[in-house]
């Protein structure tokens, strides 16, 4: 049985967690951790989620917790994920990263942690969103340059960064396999007089509108036809759900840096 904590437990992605938690044979939780000024402190995680007692109280501090789980499963802030990267490295812990913003130091700062406990990172946990990558390698190898391709994201209203840690993914994948670099091929919004296309660009379209959970289209289009590989969600369910795979993939690893490709076994 893998113990399992959740940070940012009272949040709505952390009471999903929580509640899956509960209702896996293979995991067990350990500790829920919640905001130093949350009203909800010292109730209990269980009840907080409608599944009964776990005997595990809301607490502000993962440090005093550190000996009451194997992994911590961490969907909050780039600042406090790498705080949290910190802890989990000097103890041992394993960890499933699922915070979307981080920055290129701070992904190289993760790669540093993983020489010394098994890390699980990816932009977005859902089973069916990875299987799209590898779906966009596929038709990227197949139409190669002769597509234009564009990526249109949407979220709710209340998510803070742009695109979207999954859109920013799909372009990667797009533009590792055709040998392309994201950083010099993106564009990211377009007004005025622009000019004809730049075939070689991957362009990202955003909109942030009322209680989308997120949907994701790239939009592969060519000379009289066009392909397009669209992802849905419905429910923040299918995040927990695929935390709950990175668990138990990692469960068993003392060290390595992972994603979601790797835990599916799609590489």
């Amino acid at each position: 049985m893998t113990r399992v904590a959740v940070v940012g437990a009272a949040g709505r992605m952390g009471r999903m967690l929580v509640e899956a938690v509960a209702g896996d044979e293979q995991c067990q939780l350990g500790a829920a951790i919640i905001k130093p000024d949350d009203s909800l402190l010292g109730v209990d995680a269980g009840d907080l989620v409608g599944v009964g007692s776990l005997s595990v109280a809301l607490t502000d501090d993962l440090t005093a917790a550190i000996n009451d789980f194997d992994v911590l499963i961490d969907f909050t802030s780039p600042d406090l994920t790498m705080q949290n990267v910190e802890l989990c490295r000097q103890h041992g812990k394993g960890i499933v990263i699922g915070t979307t913003g981080l920055n290129s130091d701070q992904k190289e700062l993760l790669a540093k942690a993983a020489e010394d406990t098994a890390v699980v990172f990816a932009p977005n946990m859902s089973i069916g969103v990875n299987l799209v990558f590898k779906l966009l390698e596929m038709t990227a190898k197949v139409l190669g340059d002769d597509a234009d391709i564009e990526v249109i994201e949407a979220h709710h209203r209340h998510k803070v960064d742009s695109p979207s840690g999954t859109a920013l993914k799909m372009g990667e994948v797009v533009a590792d396999t055709l040998g392309r670099d994201l950083e010099k091929c993106a564009v990211y919004g377009r007004e005025g007089y622009t000019g004809p296309r730049d075939r070689e660009t991957i362009g990202f379209a955003t909109v942030r509108a009322g209680d989308v959970i997120g949907d994701h289209t790239v939009l592969f289009a060519c000379e009289g036809e066009r392909v397009e590989i669209t992802h849905k969600a419905s429910s923040r369910v299918i995040y927990a759900r695929g935390s709950l795979r990175a668990v138990r993939f990692i469960s068993d690893k003392r060290s390595g840096l992972y994603d979601m490709q790797d835990v599916l076994g799609l590489k």
